[in-house]
C-alpha cells in the first residue's frame, strides 16, 4: 500500500503526526510529509514563529534539527507564497494521478455543464422576452 500523503507545519508536534496516524488508524502502515519539510523550510527561507512552550517533543526536534533547545520555533505551512504553496501540492500529486480517469471525469462534468445551459436557456427561452 502506498504511503499517505500530508502537508501540515513543521514544527516538533507536527513532526509526531506522521507516526500518530500510524499508531491510532488501522488502515495506514505509513504517512509521508510532503509539505512543510525541514528542506523547504531553508529552500524558501520561511521565517519562523514562536513555538510551542512546553511542548515535550521540542528537545528532540531541536536536536534533529540543530536548534536552539531553549527557544521553540515553529513554521507554518501559510507562510509559503500560496502559488509555491499549489505548486507543490500539485507536484506531489502529479505521479498518483489516473489519467485515464482524470479525463473521464473531465468529459462528465463537460457533459453536465452543456446540459445545465441547456436546461438554463430552454427556462429562459419559455418565459419569454423581457422576462
Amino acid at each position: 500500500m502506498a504511503p499517505r500523503r500530508m502537508v501540515g507545519d513543521f514544527d516538533a508536534s507536527g513532526a509526531d503526526i506522521e507516526r500518530d496516524w500510524i499508531a491510532r488508524t488501522a488502515c495506514w502502515a505509513s504517512v509521508q510529509r510532503v509539505l512543510l519539510t525541514h528542506d523547504q523550510v531553508r529552500e524558501h527561507e520561511l521565517p519562523p514563529a514562536e513555538g510551542k512552550a512546553g511542548d515535550p517533543r521540542w528537545p528532540a526536534f531541536a536536536r534533529r534539527h540543530h536548534l536552539d533547545p531553549v527557544r521553540p520555533v515553529q513554521w507554518e505551512v501559510e507562510a509559503l507564497d500560496p502559488a509555491e504553496l499549489r505548486h507543490l501540492v500539485l507536484a506531489a500529486a502529479e505521479p498518483h494521478i489516473d489519467r485515464t480517469v482524470l479525463a473521464a471525469r473531465i468529459a462528465e462534468e463537460e457533459r453536465q455543464r452543456a446540459q445545465l445551459r441547456e436546461f438554463t436557456d430552454q427556462a429562459l427561452r419559455s418565459l419569454g422576452p423581457g422576462s
